[in-house]
């Protein structure tokens, strides 16, 4: 069912892994993206953009009901049931290491990154870790009954102090995933493709899988089409602002020379500039060039370099830690 789901392989996924899983509506363009945890042989848990919680529920009850309705299959939506809690940073496997109990062990070598386990926490309460990390850093997720939730955080902050834990909050985190280059709502905004997002290697054409044929469809694979890229600007002080559109230097401002546009834009602490996601027409060929940024509604101009989507520690140093 799963594997029908998402258009990325996930029918050889080994319990006690964690997949990422990108999932297509019927036209091939992107519907969501999540992660997908195998606890047991068959026991899966999946998790989802925030916005679209319902609509990708309601979508896997559509394909259950009508689609393959002689597959068995239980879905349950946990949302309500489970609290999950991140722990992010460098010091975050010597927090989790607290509060375990004895006979389980998250060090590198038996707990590595993409990895999930039931386990039990503070002697003797049930528990899930999932070790993976929308921030880019070392980190875990850790879910709880909903009951233990506000006890749980208590206690880490608590015992967190000698690691100078501190709580963060979705506007650091959205800076952190800019930094990372991972697509969220303003990229996956129901008009993308697997090639816009650089993911179409990810479609699986060994299976069938909903959307798999209409994402290779012609339309949809120009020589031209628009692929996420980064933007730095020039002067690192000059703000790149989401929505504005983008030009060649020499170009003037009309929507015939119109090459793309800024979806998502912060200023990075650890770049030290403002930076910014984008789709721009061959944008992976571009790296290197300079670019015009223009709002006309907010009578905004400025020049960025595109650069990789990815800023901070592209080849994942951190998070395989």
């Amino acid at each position: 069912f799963i594997n029908k789901i998402y258009c990325n392989g996930f029918a050889k996924l080994p319990v006690g892994k964690v997949r990422y899983g990108l999932m297509l509506r019927e036209d091939g363009l992107v519907m969501d993206d999540g992660t997908t945890a195998r606890m047991s042989e068959n026991h899966f848990i999946m998790t989802t953009t925030t916005v679209n919680a319902e609509s990708v529920y309601r979508h896997l009850e559509f394909c259950h009901q009508c689609l393959w309705p002689e597959l068995d299959v239980q879905l349950i939506s946990t949302t309500d049931a489970w609290a999950q809690i991140a722990i992010a940073g460098p010091n975050s496997r010597k927090i989790i290491s607290k509060i375990i109990d004895p006979e389980y062990d998250v060090s590198n070598e038996k707990f590595p990154f993409m990895a999930c386990a039931d386990i039990t926490i503070c002697k003797g309460v049930r528990a899930r870790l999932f070790r993976i990390s929308f921030s880019g850093e070392l980190a875990y997720e850790l879910s709880v009954p909903t009951q233990y939730a506000y006890s749980l955080v208590s206690y880490l902050m608590e015992i967190g102090v000698e690691e100078n834990i501190t709580p963060y909050g979705t506007e650091a985190l959205g800076v952190m995933r800019i930094e990372k280059g991972h697509a969220a709502g303003p990229e996956l905004n129901g008009t993308t493709s697997a090639l816009n997002l650089n993911m179409d290697k990810m479609v699986s054409l060994k299976k069938d899988s909903i959307g798999m044929v209409l994402s290779k469809r012609e339309g949809l694979h120009k020589p031209d089409a628009i692929k996420l890229v980064g933007l730095k600007p020039v002067k690192t002080d000059n703000q790149i602002i989401s929505g504005s559109h983008i030009f060649n230097l020499q170009d003037k401002i009309k929507p015939e020379n119109d090459l793309g546009y800024v979806t998502s834009s912060c200023y990075s602490p650890t770049v030290k500039s403002y930076i910014a996601l984008a789709f721009l027409k061959n944008g992976s060929e571009r790296y290197g060039d300079k670019v015009k940024i223009s709002n006309p509604l907010l009578k905004k101009e400025t020049y960025a370099e595109v650069c990789s989507p990815v800023f901070v520690d592209p080849n994942g140093d951190k998070l395989r830690d």
